[in-house]
């Protein structure tokens, strides 16, 4: 047998190089390269390798290790899930700096891999600089936290593991029930010890991603519930996404008659104005999905985990008798609250069970119903997203009233936006006005990080979705809050020359959190920078609040930028931002009260006893809602 000499590390190096797929009948490599912060645990010997592999394993310098593994999520989510970028760090607080990456990675389903340095495996110089002791357990260190937040784990303490560990690794990536992050972890004294390895496991493959189909039984028995639905309704989830269904999607809803729904993962699974597409459901939902959702007695719901913003906390769905079919590639989500499940791929799924019902077709009048109601969702988000100030609508005319919202932010952007623009937002305000107010023509053209709601998200992994499409527009939409706990990649887009357009909307804090709070009966507290506790002597009643210049601070980092006031200054600034050579970021003030309405309830505990009228007041609010939750289907 031929065999090569080689380290662990450059076992590994040499292994992901040589992994390839195709993606729109081109060979491409699975892994397009590697972010990294190099650190005592990586940097002499995994650092080494990845230097001597050049172009075939690209290396790029993140800033930070949480937003370097953010932006290979960005990534592979532009990618649908076909290709994969590797993130690398030192041991410690490096690797334990992933952590929130792939925690992110795995409750949205995405291919990541992390590999981290790891203390020495012979444990001679214990403790190490940076190694935490676990005193009744030697072998433990920081990297058993990602156990927890991973789909495989693996620690390799002998170079010959690498033959079994990482195809195993790669496999669970790629597999589109399974999917989800992998780790490797590397001790510093394995990282530079030799085996000799086959040379055949360093052959290149082209993999393939697996697309089940549907099992005749779970077919025929989805299909005879389908095919006497009165009121069915179609779910568009991630999976529609991920399994390049959007055509079947459409196929299936045309064929029958049967309005759409979107998750905020399934966003733009249909173009906006497709006669079908209900918009989204759930609690960033709007009006029309929710009453399609409250009156449809069959629910087809396709590649979605029906998480509680979806579901509204299982109170969006009224019909007693409805029924859930479950098509999804994961066993686990196929078959939740006792769906019908239809395990397959989406898109194998949806043809094989639209030519299932045959000739079967909704009633017209449920069609007829669907377009109103969604006419009506058109027009609301039109008038809210027009760029007219609060002030001329009956407000006080301070000043503060008359700042734009979020809503006529993404009317701008919308209005703004071509063919190919994409945009990127997370946690915080956001989501609920982007799921809403984007309204794209076209599919795939929205990233919302929100099944993890991890803020921070919006610039790293806008850098991550621009690396993957380098001639689309990226469009990061970012609040103050999130701005200022990940900025760091905004000088990451600058020095490898991907260039974003950043919107940064500031309301002076965590507003969406401090609407949730007054909302269940409590009084603004430790959310707004204004009524956060503070040790200055200067300061009185929340007056004088230090205000971040996020232009200035942008610009500092080499970024283009301005600060505008008005929607109008807004539209003009993005048309200076296309213009511009390098990473652009807008700044503005933004009203701090005014949300999208037409979402569903949202289960948040709310105290059962207060001293506070407003709080048992919120509790009976909540228990009345919870009354109508369903349980067990």
């Amino acid at each position: 047998m031929e065999t090569v000499r080689l380290t662990t590390s450059g076992a590994v190096v040499r292994y992901l190089a040589a992994q390839y797929i195709e993606v729109d009948g081109e060979t491409v490599p699975l892994f397009a390269g590697v972010f990294a912060i190099f650190g005592h645990g990586n940097v002499t010997c995994l650092g080494h390798e990845l230097e001597r592999a050049g172009d075939r394993l690209p290396t790029r310098r993140g800033q930070n290790e949480q937003g370097m593994a953010l932006a290979a999520c960005g990534f592979t989510r532009a990618h649908k899930r076909r290709r994969i970028m590797v993130a690398t760090s030192s041991i410690g607080p490096g690797a334990t700096n992933m952590v929130t990456a792939a925690a992110l990675a795995l409750s949205d389903r995405l291919p990541l891999l992390l590999i981290s340095g790891d203390t020495f495996d012979h444990r001679i110089v214990d403790p190490v600089l940076q190694q935490v002791e676990h005193f009744g357990s030697p072998t433990a260190t920081v990297n058993d936290a990602f156990r927890a937040v991973v789909r495989f784990w693996d620690r390799i303490t002998a170079p010959e593991q690498v033959v079994h560990s990482l195809p195993h690794a790669v496999h669970t990536m790629l597999d589109p029930g399974d999917c989800g992050p992998a780790f490797i972890g590397l001790p510093q004294d394995v990282q530079g010890d030799a085996y000799d390895y086959p040379a055949r496991f360093f052959t290149d493959t082209v993999h393939e991603i697996r697309r089940p189909r549907p099992d005749r039984g779970e077919l025929r028995r989805a299909a005879e519930v389908l095919a006497g639905a009165q009121r069915p309704l179609i779910i568009a989830g991630g999976g529609v996404r991920w399994s390049l269904a959007e055509e079947q999607l459409a196929a299936l809803a045309e064929a029958h008659g049967i309005p759409v729904v979107e998750t905020t993962a399934g966003r733009t699974s249909l173009p906006a104005h497709h006669p079908l597409n209900c918009g989204p459901i759930g609690v960033t939902g709007c009006v029309s999905g929710n009453a399609m959702a409250a009156e449809a007695d069959v629910v087809l719901a396709v590649g979605t985990r029906l998480g509680d913003f979806v579901t509204g906390s299982w109170t969006v769905f009224s019909d007693e008798a409805a029924r859930i079919i479950g098509l999804n590639a994961a066993r686990f989500d196929a078959v939740k609250h006792r769906s019908v499940p239809l395990v397959a791929d989406a898109r194998e799924g949806l043809a094989e069970l639209g030519a299932a019902v045959g000739d079967y077709r909704a009633p017209q009048s449920w069609s007829v119903r669907a377009a109103s109601e969604t006419a009506q969702y058109h027009a609301y988000i039109d008038k809210i997203a027009a760029p007219v100030t609060l002030g001329t609508s009956g407000s006080d005319g301070a000043d503060a009233e008359n700042l734009p919202t979020y809503a006529q932010v993404v009317g701008a952007v919308d209005r703004a936006a071509g063919a190919s623009t994409y945009v990127v937002t997370a946690a915080g305000g956001f989501p609920g006005e982007l799921i809403s107010g984007w309204r794209s023509q076209g599919v795939h053209s929205f990233d919302c990080e929100y099944g993890y709601s991890c803020m921070g998200y919006e610039i790293s992994g806008a850098w991550g979705a621009k690396m993957a499409m380098p001639d689309r527009e990226v469009i990061a939409l970012v609040g103050d809050g999130s701005y200022l706990m990940m900025n760091s990649d905004l000088y990451s887009t600058v020095l490898s020359g991907h260039k974003l357009i950043v919107i940064v909307c500031d309301n002076g804090g965590f507003a969406i959190i401090d609407r949730l709070q007054v909302s269940a009966g409590g009084v603004s507290f430790n959310n707004f920078m204004s009524d956060c506790r503070t040790d200055r002597t200067d300061r009185d009643d929340g007056a004088d609040v230090v205000e971040v210049d996020f232009a200035a601070h942008a610009a500092s980092m080499g970024c283009g930028a301005e600060t505008v006031r008005t929607v109008a200054e807004l539209e003009a600034a993005i048309e200076r931002a296309r213009e511009a050579d390098r990473t652009y970021v807008i700044a503005l003030k933004t009203h701090a009260s005014s949300w999208t309405e037409g979402g569903a309830f949202w289960e948040v505990s709310v105290p059962e006893v207060s001293v506070l009228p407003a709080v048992l007041e919120a509790r009976a609010g909540f228990d009345e809602a919870r009354s109508s939750q369903r349980v067990g289907w």
